[in-house]
C-alpha cells in the first residue's frame, strides 16, 4: 500500500519526500483508533516507530518532527488513545492500554507488523503520557515489539500522576481530560471515577505498572530530567526493568539523566532561571534514530556499547558514567533545628518545635501549575506559613547523588493536613534555587491503602521520598529545607478535614495548626546521599 498524501512539512535535508495518511486502526472490540502514518515514498518495507498520546497530534511542530523521523527510513505511527480526538470508543485514560480486557497498544503493534509496508519490527517512543503508555504496552508483550525509547515517563498514576504523595491534582488534569476527550462528559466521568477511589485500591492497580516488571521484556533507553516531578518514574522504570524485567530486558536497559524540564527536546541548556553550559544539551532525536537503527535495522551504531547509566551532576556541570543507578554514596542526616538551621548534629532539646499554619484560603504561592523547580524560591519561603531551615555556608563543595528522603515528626490540631518539603541551593547572592519538592498527605503517612487520621496533639512520624538528585553544592553556598502545608497552585490545598475530596473545590475547609518537631525524641531530618571524601 502506498502512502498517498504528500507531506509538505518534510525536513529540508530529507533525501525523499515524506508522505502522510490517516488510518482508523481496528481494536479487538471493534473500536477504531485514529492513527496518522508518516513514511518515505514507495512500498517499503520499513520498520515502524509508534507513539500513543491522548493530546492532540496535529500541531505543525509535531507533524514536522514525525516527518523528520520518518525521513530516516521509518514509518512513524502517531495514535490517539481511544475516546480522544478522532479515536472511537469510550475515553478511559490509560486503562485500555495495558493488561485488561482491552489492549489497544498490543492490537496496534500487531496491526502495524502485518501491513505490507512494514518489516514487522516495531519500536515505540515518546515522552510524558507517551512514556507512561510504553510501560503499559510493554506489560502486554506484543510479539513484534522490539525496543522502546521512553522520555520522562511514569509507572503509577496514583503515586506519580493524578496524585502525588496522596495529594489530589484535579485542577492540573481537568482541562486536559475535558479538552482531549472526544466527549467531555467522558473526561468528567473519568475524573469522578478517580475521586470515587480516594485510596490506592484494585481500581488504581489497573494503572500501576510497577506491579508488572517481570513482564517487561524489551531493550529500553530511558531519559529522565532533573527538573521534572516525574523523574522518579523514569528512573524507577530503569531500576525496575533492570532488576526485575524479563530475560530480554535485564541487561538491556540504559538510563540518561540530565538537567532538563519535563517533556520536549533536551538540547536547550537553559532551564527556567538556570543557565547550564552547552555540554548539558543532548541531541535526543539523533540518538533515538541511532537506537532504533541498531535494534530495528541491525546497524552497528554503537548504542549497545554505551555506559548503562549517564547522569549530569549539577553545580559541577559534568557528565558521569555508571554501571548502575544509584551510585554508592554515604547516607548523611541533616537535622532541622530550633534556630532555623540545618546541621548534621542531632538536636538534644527535650522539647522543641516550629509551628506552621495550613490555611487553604491563604496558601503559600507557587504560581501556575508548571514546574516550580530551577527557580528562585524566596517569594515562597517568605510566606508567613513556611518554615525555613538553612545550613551554614559550605567550606568545601558537597555532592548529593541519589535518593533524598525526609523523616519529619509532625503534630496537628486537625485530622488531616499536608506536609510539603522543598530542597534548595542558596547562592551567596541570596538566590534560593529550588531543586526538589514533594508532598505527603498526612493520613497516608503509613499506608496509601488504609489511611488513618491524625490524633490531635500527638506527634506522628511522616517519612517519604523527595526524589532523586545529583547536585554539587559549591563552596560558599548553603543548603535550605523549606517545610509547609501548602504550595498552590502546584499542589491543591488540603481542606484539613479528613474528608474525601470531590471533583469540585471543597466548600468545607478549616485551618490546621501544625508543628514540625526538632527535639531529641523527635528529630526531624533530611537523609541525603553524600559522596564520601
Amino acid at each position: 500500500m502506498l502512502f498517498s498524501i504528500l507531506l509538505l512539512l518534510a525536513p529540508a535535508h530529507a533525501a525523499d519526500t515524506v508522505t502522510e495518511r490517516h488510518e482508523m486502526v481496528p481494536m479487538r472490540d471493534g473500536a477504531r483508533l485514529s492513527t496518522y502514518l508518516y513514511g518515505p515514498q514507495g512500498n517499503g518495507p520499513w520498520p515502524v516507530l509508534y507513539e500513543q498520546r491522548y493530546a492532540n497530534l496535529r500541531g505543525d511542530a509535531q507533524r514536522k518532527r514525525y516527518s523528520a523521523l520518518a525521513a530516516h527510513g521509518y514509518v512513524v505511527a502517531a495514535q490517539n488513545f481511544r475516546g480522544t480526538h478522532e479515536s472511537e470508543g469510550v475515553y478511559q485514560g490509560y486503562r485500555a492500554l495495558g493488561w485488561g480486557k482491552l489492549q489497544d497498544g498490543y492490537d496496534t503493534v500487531e496491526w502495524l507488523a502485518k501491513q505490507p509496508w512494514s518489516t514487522g519490527k516495531i519500536g515505540t517512543f515518546g515522552g510524558s503520557q507517551a512514556g507512561y503508555a510504553q510501560n503499559f504496552l510493554a506489560v502486554t508483550q506484543p510479539p513484534h515489539l522490539v525496543a522502546q525509547y521512553i522520555i520522562d515517563g511514569g509507572l503509577s498514576l496514583f503515586h506519580l500522576g493524578y496524585r502525588l504523595g496522596g495529594v489530589t491534582r484535579i485542577e492540573r488534569f481537568k482541562e486536559g481530560m475535558l479538552g482531549d476527550a472526544r466527549d467531555p462528559a467522558e473526561g468528567r466521568r473519568h475524573l469522578e471515577d478517580q475521586i470515587a477511589h480516594p485510596n490506592y485500591d484494585a481500581w488504581w492497580q489497573q494503572e500501576d505498572c510497577t506491579l508488572h516488571f517481570p513482564k517487561m521484556n524489551v531493550p529500553t533507553f530511558t531519559i529522565a530530567s532533573w527538573f521534572d516531578f516525574m523523574s522518579r518514574g523514569s528512573i524507577d522504570t530503569y531500576i525496575g526493568r533492570h532488576n526485575h524485567g524479563g530475560p530480554n530486558a535485564r541487561d538491556k536497559q540504559w538510563l540518561l539523566i540530565g538537567p532538563w524540564l519535563h517533556g520536549g527536546q533536551k538540547s536547550n541548556p537553559k532551564v527556567a532561571e538556570m543557565q547550564f553550559p552547552p555540554n548539558a544539551g543532548f541531541d535526543m532525536d539523533t540518538h533515538m534514530i541511532q537506537w532504533f537503527d541498531f535494534h530495528l535495522k541491525g546497524k552497528p551504531t554503537g548504542v549497545d556499547r554505551a555506559p548503562k547509566v549517564r547522569y549530569y551532576t549539577m553545580g559541577e556541570n559534568q557528565w558521569h558514567d555508571a554501571a548502575d543507578w544509584p551510585p554508592a554514596m554515604k547516607p548523611v542526616s541533616y537535622y532541622l533545628s530550633a534556630d532555623k538551621t540545618l546541621a548534621t548534629a542531632k538536636p538534644g532539646a527535650p522539647k522543641s518545635s516550629s509551628e506552621f499554619i495550613a490555611d487553604p484560603a491563604n496558601p503559600a504561592p507557587s504560581p501556575g501549575r508548571g514546574e516550580p523547580t530551577a527557580r528562585d524560591g524566596r517569594a515562597f519561603e517568605a510566606h508567613k506559613d513556611v518554615r525555613v531551615f538553612t545550613s551554614d555556608p559550605l567550606t568545601a563543595p558537597l555532592e548529593w547523588t541519589g535518593l533524598v528522603q525526609a523523616e519529619l515528626f509532625v503534630s496537628s490540631d486537625a485530622p488531616d493536613t499536608d506536609v510539603i518539603v522543598r530542597v534548595s541551593d542558596v547562592y551567596p547572592d541570596g538566590r534560593s534555587i529550588l531543586l526538589l519538592d514533594a508532598p505527603r498527605r498526612a493520613k497516608y503517612r503509613d499506608s496509601f491503602e488504609k489511611p488513618s487520621l491524625l490524633e490531635k496533639g500527638k506527634v506522628h512520624r511522616i517519612a517519604f521520598d523527595l526524589g532523586y538528585i545529583s547536585q554539587v553544592f559549591a563552596s560558599g553556598h548553603r543548603i535550605r529545607i523549606a517545610v509547609s502545608s501548602t504550595m498552590s497552585d502546584y499542589f491543591e490545598p488540603n481542606p484539613n478535614t479528613g474528608e474525601t475530596p470531590t471533583y469540585e473545590k471543597p466548600k468545607n475547609t478549616r485551618i490546621a495548626h501544625n508543628h514540625v518537631h526538632h527535639e531529641a525524641a523527635h528529630a526531624s531530618r533530611i537523609l541525603a546521599p553524600v559522596r564520601a571524601k
